[in-house]
């Protein structure tokens, strides 16, 4: 706050009460009339000097009648015309008066109201040379901008690229003057962000952020929330004014609630620019948040949530984030829904891809958390749908998967999960929930609680419903969506879930009951090659029984097989295999035989040193025979086997022992042709 101005007068003056309305002295009439010629003429002054004195008398006046609009009204034309003078001190002394005036409502309101002395305060601001000039000036702007009127006579008068230029002023108060009347601007006048873009103005206030002040740099923050809030350009300008790095070192190293809470609004707001968001993860920007997930502030808190929510999906490679998961699963007890809408998906997000951050959440309680998460949640898809993400993250790839696996269990997860496939159907929530019970059902112990939670019924009529639509569109090129999910992705899902349970014989038959046979061997011929390669995977659980190989074989599926027999896909062309090999079981000799070859041919057409190892197993007998007679009946059993549970090859064990070398070859053909059947991990990327 400027101190009031205090001015001793050494020249005679008239009596206050003789000042009778309050006026200025004209110059042309400098000259007291009381004093004699003689005394007269040594105060004979050159032009600058007499207005130097009566800038003294008027702050005399001005002290004695500062209340008076009606002095400012006199002043203000003679101040208007002292502001653009030539000489640096009467330009001086000029905006010390008027800051002088925007002290007193009655006179400030005078002052808004002529745009030639406003925009005269602006010019002398901008020309000036002097630094206290320039304070004035400055200050004069500052305090109109408090009102309507003034910002909008400093916005008319072209102030904004003025006070842009005063953020490069070496002088503190005129960077505070200039940075708070430009947040007033960018606050209440109309027009004002698009000026102080034109005007490079966050090319200015970008190098700011290496202030020190807390409060100088909380209304620089928030300068640049208001600049870059729904404008691409201004983040763009901002990340290339290094503007990440200097927001989260704000973040990593101030104490000061206000600057944390503009700050990362100006962050939340940057989070969901794709250039912007490796730039504040590679910056440190999740730990720096992380920071502030306990604190007392509230507001700071969620703020922090929101932008690490959309973040997450940036980082998913990033390290040292042990203390974040951890706060983040203590998070999940939060009765808040906006906090357990970012815990949840910061969570999913994070454990993406990311086999070291799956065990850190699964040995700190993650699980147990998540599923009170989604018992909680209800019909919150936003909760829901991040949680059973996690799990399905948790519960796959991992060292502590089986873990997971179990503890969803244990916990009593598996009835809330299945109760998620029942109507009404929110396709997102439905597709993770699908990926999660085939990750569970990996687990033997998990396959009859999943019966009895009613899995197969909701899995097969999902399945149906899934394929209906599918069907109505297959006319069209266009894909069917439902809530943003492909409906392909659901059939796909559904049946990889299938093919899994199926491995439960008790499962087996309850699949098969509910004449999904036909519909596995219709789903041979779909266009989806993700889809031939899960169908052809149930039909191969699904053919170990007697039975059911029957019905595989009644519907038909054999033409299809043999054609899948030759597909480029490892994984088709190997289930296609070991389907044909036991529906042939009863078939005649001359069938089998030519199962036999065509089978051989296919599984080592681009395989010669599995095949040799083939024929040195078979043994020496097999001379001279063709390939295919080698895959005889006798080794039904075993091939089926290798399709049988998750399949691992060891690469250094690159010896193998005579009496499982066959077994070896085929295990790790299918090893090859199977690793892509886990379902893909992606991160939620949708911000807030």
């Amino acid at each position: 706050m400027d101190k009031s101005i205090h001015v001793s007068v050494d020249l005679p003056l008239l009596p206050l009460s003789s000042l009778s309305p309050p006026s200025l002295l004209p110059l042309s009439s400098f000259s007291h009339p009381s004093l004699p010629p003689e005394v007269e003429a040594q105060y004979t002054l050159t032009r600058a000097q007499r207005v130097r004195a009566l800038l003294k008398t008027a702050i005399v006046h001005l002290i004695n009648y500062q209340d008076d609009a009606e002095l400012a009204t006199r002043a203000v034309p003679e101040l208007t015309k002292l502001l653009a003078d030539d000489d640096a001190v009467v330009v001086n002394k000029a905006a010390m008066i008027v800051n002088q005036l925007t002290r007193k409502e009655a006179s400030r309101r005078v002052l808004m109201q002529s745009p030639q002395m406003v925009a005269a305060v602006v010019r002398a601001m901008q020309n000036t040379g002097d630094m206290e000039t320039a304070r004035c000036a400055a200050s004069v702007l500052h305090s109109l901008s408090h009102q309507r009127e003034g910002l909008l006579a400093i916005f008319k008068s072209g102030g904004i690229p003025a006070l842009v230029r005063m953020l490069s002023s070496p002088m503190e108060s005129v960077l505070f003057y200039a940075i708070t009347t430009l947040h007033n601007l960018l606050l209440h006048q109309e027009g004002a962000k698009m000026a102080v873009r034109l005007a490079d103005g966050l090319q200015r206030m970008v190098p700011l952020l290496k202030k020190s002040n807390p409060k100088f740099l909380a209304i620089t923050t928030d300068c640049l929330q208001l600049l870059s809030y729904g404008n691409q350009e201004s983040k763009l300008i901002i990340l290339a004014n290094g503007g990440p790095e200097g927001l989260v070192f704000i973040m990593r190293n101030y104490n000061y609630e206000k600057l944390l809470w503009t700050t990362s609004r100006v962050l939340k707001v940057l989070s969901v620019c794709p250039s912007n968001k490796p730039a504040i993860v590679e910056a440190g920007g999740m730990q720096a948040l992380g920071q502030h997930l306990t604190g007392s502030s509230q507001r700071l808190t969620q703020n922090c949530l929101w932008t690490l929510r959309n973040l997450s999906d940036a980082a998913t490679k990033q390290e040292g984030l042990d203390g974040l998961l951890q706060v983040l699963v203590g998070q999940l007890g939060s009765d808040d829904v906006n906090m357990l809408t970012c815990a949840t998906g910061i969570l999913s997000n994070l454990t993406c891809n990311n086999s070291r951050n799956k065990t850190l959440v699964t040995q700190c309680g993650g699980v147990e958390a998540l599923i009170h998460a989604v018992l909680r949640a209800g019909e919150k898809e936003d909760v829901a749908e991040p949680a059973v993400c996690a799990l399905r993250h948790l519960t796959s790839r991992h060292q502590d998967a089986e873990l997971a696996q179990n503890a969803v269990r244990l916990h009593y997860g598996i009835p809330a999960i299945v109760k998620l496939l029942g109507q009404p159907h929110y396709w997102p929530v439905v597709k993770a929930t699908v990926g999660l019970i085939r990750n569970l059902a990996l687990c033997p112990v998990n396959q009859a609680p999943l019966r009895d939670a009613g899995a197969i019924p909701r899995l097969v009529n999902l399945l149906l419903k899934a394929h209906q639509d599918t069907q109505r569109h297959t006319s069209s090129s266009q894909q069917t969506y439902q809530d943003g999910v492909r409906m392909e992705e659901i059939v796909e899902g559904c049946t990889g879930a299938l093919h899994i349970l199926a491995r439960d014989p008790v499962n087996r038959g309850e699949i098969a009951s509910m004449q999904t046979i036909p519909l596995f061997v219709q789903l041979l011929y779909s266009y989806v090659e993700n889809v031939k390669r899960v169908s052809a995977g149930v039909l191969c659980e699904l053919a170990l029984d007697k039975q059911s190989a029957e019905m595989i074989d009644a519907e038909g599926a054999s033409a299809p097989l043999m054609e899948l027999l030759h597909s480029n896909n490892e994984g088709i062309a190997t289930y296609a295999a070991a389907v044909l090999f036991r529906i042939s079981e009863d078939k005649s000799s001359d069938y089998r035989k030519r199962v036999s070859v065509e089978l051989t041919h296919s599984l080592f057409k681009h395989d010669p040193a599995a095949w040799e190892m083939v024929s040195l197993l078979a043994g020496p007998g097999l001379t001279g025979l063709h390939p295919g007679i080698a895959l005889n009946q006798s080794n039904i059993s075993q091939i089926s086997h290798c399709f049988r549970g998750e399949l691992y090859h060891n690469p250094n064990a690159h010896k193998w022992t005579r009496h499982n070398r066959y077994h070896s070859v085929i295990n790790l053909y299918v090893y090859r042709s199977c690793s892509h059947y886990h379902k893909n991990e992606s991160p939620i990327t949708n911000s807030i």
